[in-house]
């Protein structure tokens, strides 16, 4: 430490020059003293970490100095980054700059690549997914040059580094999606040069993705806190726009840009006025959290969104011809505009003061001055004044229906029934032209909305006159009822028209729309069957052709979901809908001819439901077997599904107006409250969900945030139903009204939030061929309608006059063809069932290869096969690695539509078998570049069985075809995925071998930029673990990286061929330490400490793929020099960067960082004692110089105590802080250390004559040694956790355990000079030892590793040998043998147990053979155990008696490890191998020296010349510190010397 302390010096001393020299050569006098006043700083933190480095250097062994060094150098850093700020930043942005250029060439290259490939690819989806996300990377990469030219050309100017900023974190998201549809496309283009070509520019764009990612980060934390700011300026500047847009307006000088039409613009303008509203609702939760720097992104995003909202509204304006519109258009632009700056400016006033009610309460009410803004900007688009017109028309007209008394009557009864009738088919028809003309033009659904209206107005009027002939007040007030009910859904129509022509592309919008007409139909319906009086069945038969009329457009173009059912469910529905059709039919007929007229309507309403659900399922079932074709785009499931939170929305509203109303009865109550229980809690679970799939911090804290809010308000409604259920007073349904209120805000907000079209799902597009697909479907379902309508017809007009013989021959016929219309639909349905002729197709191509890998392994065998000389070994790598990653990739999503999803099934199982044609083609071309044959083989084979483990997956996906409730098929689904993993994993492992071999390091270091990339993604909805877990394997990981690149630098100079090896070994632990550094950083606490972990992470990941490649660079020239100087800077950066992910780490929990790190110190002092052990049994354990046990005694129980007081420490630090636990931590690994130091220096005082005893004493500060260790993992587990969480209970057991062995220490101690006692207390703590080795055998943890059962049956002999031992030292009673018993015995049965276990858990012993060896394991400790505490027994009452007990307990013994032995054979079976047999004791042998040497070889490496002897002088001495001390003040001011 004081050595780095003078290095610091210097280098600080270097700074404060240069500061000098540029202040005195800068013009600016103000920059000149900037600069010197820094310098002073600097110089005034130096001169403080001298003096602190000072003092630790007089007290090397004193802590206080320690800390005080490391608080000084650490104030040093922060004055250092000060002073350097400027070139800092600037050198982090230069960094960008270049990262932003290198990744839009990257990105363009690969464009032009995708371009090329195109032509020959021969998988239309693959082609289409990647044209999709060439397109999204073009649209960004001007924004991102752009940035990068403003940047270079104003390199002072904040702004535009901040612009540089967002443009490059914009640009990541759709270039990773370019990369992974580059990847899947390359196995399937069938040019070799434009295959390789993309596939090469594909990982480029990977690597530069990875460099912008990193370096947007760091100058997005260099530049500081100002996108608030900018995002205020952008707006105010849009703003200004508009203005000057509607200046120009009014002069007629505004004109369309290139590609600008009236409807593209109105299109954006409402799908954009929905990222607005989403993202302000984003700006308002982070401004409430008080978090600026999601504050800064959400006023980003939001004035992002207000960008395009501008050039929306002037594309509006400019395609207008009237001018005052185009004028009320971009003003109500402007007002957004004006709006959104005072909501930025008032939520970065709320950042100041986050507490502060007032400020909280101006921001909600700009909010919803912005939204009324937003609003009436959306309304200014053409059409929507019509629609609002409407709107309002049908509000005015109904204002009828609330006098309190009915206008006269002025017409009969039968004129104003047939007026009703009349101007309801009108209405109806209206509905169905709303429907229509809202996906056609805006003027289109401005003629329709009116028609619409004035419809209304006219059968409100029938209604209110068919309301005065009513017989009854009750009878009228139900009339009024229901027009009041069809006045709603005729609002609701026009809302969702409304909303629909403003957002074509909203999910589920036609569906909402078609819904809403059908609610107006069945309105209709109500209101005549409660009103009219017709002939006999008239009615009935009218309001199902009404109904009829109403679904029939679901068959139209069903290019959109109908329903939520599955393909399966749609075949039930059919199968479940026709079966009633078929009996109301029958009753209709049958009723007809009885004149049982009641009956008869009640036929005609079930046949009515049966055919609306039959058209509904039909269209369905339409929609998924086009969605299904290979050809045609499969959809992409959002974020959230928009769906159910509008669902949710509106059953919430409508249970909570339930609750309020006074006229609610409590099971009402009781049903609203469940109700909205349901819904509140479905609203959670999605919120959870997105979450975590989102990689967009903000949008991921407000949909955490929501969840809170909408929990804690239903917990409060919840409190207050309770309450209204004991008592229905007025007093407690208020209190339950005014709970109501937050909850609805709560939902709305959230629905608003969720409505961002960012997070909705893709529509998937029907091709030709899937239209042709759906054709018999529409075809049958339609004749099956046509059919109804004229059967209900004919029926309608029979129903009157049952005895006209030729109608009931046409009823008859239509009954026929509405019968055969149905076999045809279910036929149809059952024909084209998704995925089953894809399957069909794929099963049969992957046959194929299967017979031609057969064919070139035969020729391979026969060592004809022929070699491919038109590719290179390295390109043909490439291919075979690309097409088995692709496969890969593909298992689980095939499994998972095998499982539940029909639709999607084709779209996989045909994406798999066109990577297996390219596949086999380049394994056999990689084969034969293979000189070797068993290379060849090895290939050639593990490619046939990914072969055959995919087919097996087709037939099993086959069989379960995409039905959730076949689940018999899905145990057969998961094992054929797993059998695919384990294919897949076996190639890769073979085909990264040989590509380590021959320095081919492209997939490794695209594998680290992957795992790099993953980092970024969101979260798994639940970690598994807790953030100690994930501490402690990256902890791991993070070693075996730093150990691997020290061995790397070494290998460098003595076997270059091993570097490959060793460089996927870098590659595979970045991996795993990505991953578990993903999980650690959603799991720590706070944020920023998540933040800084990935952040370290990632920068590893930098340093891990520079060095694979200077690796693979120096596999191809290893005399190259220059590389291998490279490679070692690599190395020593690599190892750097491991220290910063571990002090990252540790930040986030020092205490169970330090838990970790003396784990690691106690772990390598047990094995230093096994080291002792082995020489103090040998008898070369002697002590330096002359002194005798009892120098040592004293100081052996001082330490020793001292060590139980850190042990409390230890176990109390687990429920305090984590600095108090680090420090018990420290502190206890530190006592152990002496305590072993001094047990060793007592037990070689005791002199070697003695062996057994020294074996005795060394033994019991071992087993103190191993308490602690696990006292130490227990304290680590259970750090923070509540006081009954088990973990604690098992820390009590931990601590039990070492208050044990720390007190048989200190009786061994005391009894190791009586010769009387200590082979009776060595016997106690043998027995002690064994028991607890006894507890860890019996635990359910799972060993870290396996052993055969060669080895097991090996270590039970030793049991043989110490039974023997202890029947004779319980017969001699000498303290001697005793002593060699105990040493003896816990040697044998701890090595036992632990092969034992091992063994036992191997994965090729059977479970009842596992359970039989863990059984007799148990059996033969105990035995065991009996015998010594006999022998305890023998030697306290020596009798005859006792003595003949032993031999009894000794066959007890014997006949359990014969059982051992048994067992032992039946793991291995047929293969056993007599471990005594002379062979393999040879063989066991040499394994063992050829170890023994390899692990000597590198200790050898790792060896450093000894140090020096210390002089007189220390080489930090106070003369030298206080030399560096007085130049630095010499260096500020030339008087100071």
């Amino acid at each position: 430490m004081v050595r780095q302390a003078r290095v610091l010096a210097q280098a600080t001393s270097d700074l404060v020059n240069a500061m000098r020299s540029d202040a005195e050569a800068e013009v600016d006098v103000d920059n000149s003293k900037k600069l010197l006043a820094a310098a002073k700083l600097l110089a005034d933190a130096t001169a403080r970490m001298v003096e602190a480095a000072k003092g630790a250097a007089a007290h090397p062994e004193n802590e206080d100095q320690q800390q005080r060094l490391r608080e000084a150098a650490e104030g040093l850093r922060v004055a250092t980054n000060a002073a350097a700020q400027n070139a800092i930043k600037k050198k982090l942005v230069n960094r960008l700059e270049i990262a932003a250029k290198q990744a839009a060439a990257a990105a363009t290259q690969t464009i032009a690549a995708a371009q090329n490939a195109a032509a020959s690819n021969k998988n239309t989806a693959s082609h289409q997914q990647l044209v999709h996300s060439c397109k999204a990377v073009a649209d960004h990469i001007p924004q991102l040059v752009q940035g990068m030219r403003s940047s270079q050309a104003q390199p002072e100017d904040l702004s535009a580094q901040l612009t540089l900023i967002i443009a490059s974190q914009s640009f990541l998201q759709p270039g990773s999606k370019m990369v992974t549809s580059a990847k899947s496309a390359v196995p399937t283009v069938t040019d070799q040069a434009a295959a390789m070509q993309l596939g090469q520019c594909a990982k480029n764009l990977a690597t530069c993705l990875a460099e912008l990612r990193t370096a947007a980060q760091k100058a997005h934390e260099a530049c500081g806190p100002l996108e608030i700011d900018s995002a205020l300026s952008a707006v105010q500047t849009l703003k200004n726009e508009l203005q000057d847009a509607k200046m120009a307006t009014l002069d007629g000088q505004l004109k369309p840009l290139p590609g600008d039409s009236l409807e593209k613009c109105a299109q954006d303008l409402g799908s954009t006025s929905k990222a607005v509203g989403s993202s302000m609702a984003q700006l308002l939760t982070c401004a409430a959290q008080g978090n600026e720097h999601y504050t800064g992104v959400a006023a980003r995003e939001t004035a992002q969104a207000l960008r395009t909202l501008a050039q929306a509204a002037r594309g509006v304006a400019a395609c207008t011809v009237e001018r005052q519109s185009a004028a009320a258009m971009l003003d109500s632009a402007s007002h957004v505009m004006e709006g959104s700056a005072m909501l930025i400016h008032e939520a970065h006033q709320a950042l100041v003061s986050p507490g502060d009610a007032e400020s909280q309460q101006r921001l909600a009410q700009v909010a919803k001055a912005v939204s009324h803004s937003l609003n009436n900007c959306v309304n200014c688009l053409p059409g929507q004044k019509d629609v609002d017109m409407a709107l309002r028309s049908i509000g005015e007209a109904s204002k009828k229906l609330l006098v309190e008394n009915l206008p006269p009557c002025s017409k009969s009864f039968q004129e104003a029934q047939t007026e009703l009738n009349h101007t309801a088919a009108e209405l109806n028809h209206s509905a169905g032209e709303v429907v229509h003309s809202s996906r056609g033009t805006s003027s289109q659904l401005a003629v329709a909305s009116g028609k619409f209206s004035q419809d209304f107005d006219e059968f409100l009027d029938a209604g209110i006159e068919m309301a005065g002939h009513t017989q009854s007040k009750d009878d009228q007030i139900q009339v009024i009822g229901n027009l009041k009910n069809i006045s709603m859904a005729s609002s609701k129509l026009l809302l969702a028209a409304k909303s629909l022509s403003v957002d074509p592309g909203a999910a589920n919008a036609k569906n909402l729309l078609a819904a809403a007409a059908r609610a107006v139909t069945e309105s209709i319906n109500q209101l005549i069957t409660l009103c009219t009086q017709q002939a006999p069945g008239q009615k009935e038969c009218d309001n199902a052709l009404r109904e009829l009329e109403a679904v029939r457009g679901m068959l139209d173009n069903p290019n959109e979901p109908v329903s939520d059912l599955s393909y399966f469910d749609c075949i039930e529905s059919v199968m479940e809908n026709s079966k009633v059709l078929g009996e109301s039919m029958a009753g209709i007929s049958q009723h007809c001819k009885t004149g049982d007229v009641p009956a008869f309507g009640e036929c005609v309403g079930v046949a009515s439901k049966a055919l609306c659900g039959l058209t509904e399922a039909a269209g369905q079932a339409s929609y998924l077997v086009g969605v299904s074709d290979p050809n045609s785009q499969s959809g992409h499931q959002g974020l959230v599904d928009p769906i159910q939170f509008a669902k949710a929305n509106q059953a919430i509203q409508m249970a909570c107006q339930s609750l309020v109303d006074p006229a609610s009865s409590p099971s009402q109550v009781l049903s609203a409250a469940t109700i909205v229980a349901k819904h509140t809690s479905a609203l959670c679970n999605a919120c959870r969900l997105a979450s975590s799939k989102t990689a967009n911090p903000v949008a991921r804290r407000h949909f955490v945030q929501s969840a809170k809010e909408v929990a804690n308000t239903t917990a409060n409604l919840v409190k207050t139903i309770k309450a209204l259920d004991g008592d229905f007073s007025d007093e407690n349904r208020e209190r339950c009204r005014v709970a109501t209120t937050p909850l609805i805000e709560a939902v709305e907000n959230l629905s608003t939030f969720a409505s961002n079209p960012e997070f909705a799902s893709i529509p998937a597009q029907i091709s030709n061929e899937g239209s042709a697909a759906q054709e018999p479907i529409l075809r049958s379902a339609q004749s099956m309608l046509d059919s109804s309508t004229q059967l209900l017809e004919t029926a309608r007009s029979l129903v009157i006059n049952p005895k006209d013989p030729p109608t009931w021959s046409i009823l008859a016929g239509h009954s026929r063809t509405v019968s055969d219309s149905i076999k045809s639909l279910i036929t149809a349905i059952r024909d084209k069932a998704p995925g089953q002729r894809e399957c069909d197709h794929s099963i049969d191509s992957i046959n194929k290869c299967i017979r031609d890998i057969e064919q070139a392994s035969l020729a391979a065998v026969g060592q004809s096969l022929p070699c491919r000389d038109d590719i290179s070994l390295e390109a043909v790598q490439e291919q075979v690695t690309s097409a088995v990653q692709e496969i890969g990739h593909l298992i689980e999503p095939i499994s998972t539509a095998a499982r539940g999803e029909a639709a999607q099934l084709g779209h996989k199982v045909t994406q798999l078998a066109s990577y297996f044609e390219p596949l086999i083609v380049a394994a056999v071309g990689l084969a034969s570049k293979h000189m070797d044959h068993q290379q060849q083989m090895n290939i050639l084979d593990q490619t046939k069985t990914l072969a055959e483990s995919s087919l097996q997956m087709l037939y099993a996906a086959k069989e379960g075809g995409g039905n959730p409730k076949a689940s018999h098929t899905h145990d057969a689904i998961a094992e054929a995925a797993q059998l695919m993993k384990e294919a897949v994993d076996d190639i890769m492992v073979t085909l990264n071998e040989a590509a380590s071999e021959g320095g081919m390091v492209g997939g490794m270091v695209e594998s680290i930029a992957e795992a790099m990339g993953r980092m970024d993604e969101g979260t798994p909805p639940e970690p598994d673990g807790t953030f100690v877990d994930y501490q402690t394997t990256m902890v791991k990981f993070s070693k075996a990286i730093a150990i691997t690149a020290q061995e790397m630098m070494t290998k460098s100079v003595t076997c270059q061929e091993e570097l490959g090896g060793l460089a996927s070994q870098v590659t595979v632990d970045y991996s795993q330490l990505a991953q578990q550094g993903r999980l650690a950083a959603a799991t720590a606490e706070p944020e920023e400490v998540g933040l800084q972990i990935k952040t370290r992470v990632q920068e590893l990941g930098h340093g891990c793929i520079y060095l694979v490649q200077k690796a693979g660079a120096l596999q191809m020239s290893p005399t190259d020099s220059f590389t291998k100087r490279e490679l070692i800077e690599c190395a020593r950066a690599v190892t750097e960067k491991v220290s910063m992910v571990l002090s990252a780490l540790q930040a986030g929990n020092k205490g169970t960082q330090a838990c970790i790190t003396a784990a690691s110190s106690v772990s390598g002092i047990i094995a230093d004692l096994d080291t002792t052990i082995m020489f103090a049994s040998a008898g070369t354990l002697n002590a330096e110089n002359e002194e005798s046990f009892a120098d040592h005694r004293e100081n052996i129980l001082k330490t020793a105590k001292a060590l139980v007081e850190d042990t409390k420490l230890l176990v109390a630090g687990a429920a305090s802080s984590q600095e108090k636990l680090a420090q018990a931590a420290q502190s206890s690994a530190k006592t152990i250390t002496q305590l072993t130091d001094v047990v060793k220096l007592g037990a070689a005082s005791m002199g070697s004559e003695d062996p057994e005893t020294q074996v005795v004493l060394i033994n019991a500060v071992r087993d103190v040694a191993k308490a602690l260790a696990e006292l130490i993992g227990a304290t680590k587990c259970a750090a923070g956790k509540a006081a009954d969480d088990p973990s604690m209970y098992q820390l009590k057991s931990a601590a039990k355990v070492m208050v044990t062995n720390v007190t048989s220490l200190l009786k061994t101690v005391k009894a190791v000079e009586d010769e009387a006692t200590r082979g009776t207390r060595a016997l106690e703590a043998t027995i002690e030892f064994i028991k607890q080795e006894l507890t860890v055998f019996q635990s359910k943890d799972t060993p870290e590793k396996c052993t055969t059962p060669e080895e097991f049956i090996r270590m039970t002999k030793g049991i043989t040998v110490a039974t023997a031992k202890a029947v004779a030292a319980g017969n001699s009673g000498q303290q001697e043998d005793v002593i060699a018993t105990a040493n003896l015995s816990r040697k044998a049965i701890s090595d036992m147990l632990v092969t034992c276990k091992q063994a036992a858990y191997h994965q090729e012993v059977a479970e009842d053979v596992r359970n039989k060896a863990l059984l007799y394991g148990l059996e033969c400790t105990t035995g065991y155990i009996d015998l010594l505490e006999h022998v305890l027994l023998v030697l306290q009452k020596p009798t005859a008696e006792h003595r003949q007990q032993l031999a009894v307990l000794s066959k007890k013994v014997a006949s359990s490890v014969t059982e051992l032995i048994q067992t032992a054979e039946a793991m291995k079976g047929s293969e056993w191998v007599d471990p005594e047999d002379p062979t393999v004791i040879a063989e066991t042998e040499l394994l063992g020296a050829a170890a023994s040497i390899e692990a000597a070889a590198k200790k050898l490496e790792q060896l450093k010349p000894r140090a020096k002897p210390k002089v007189s002088i220390h080489p930090f001495s106070s003369d030298s510190l206080r030399t560096t001390q007085h130049s630095y003040l010499c260096q500020m001011n030339p008087t100071w010397g």
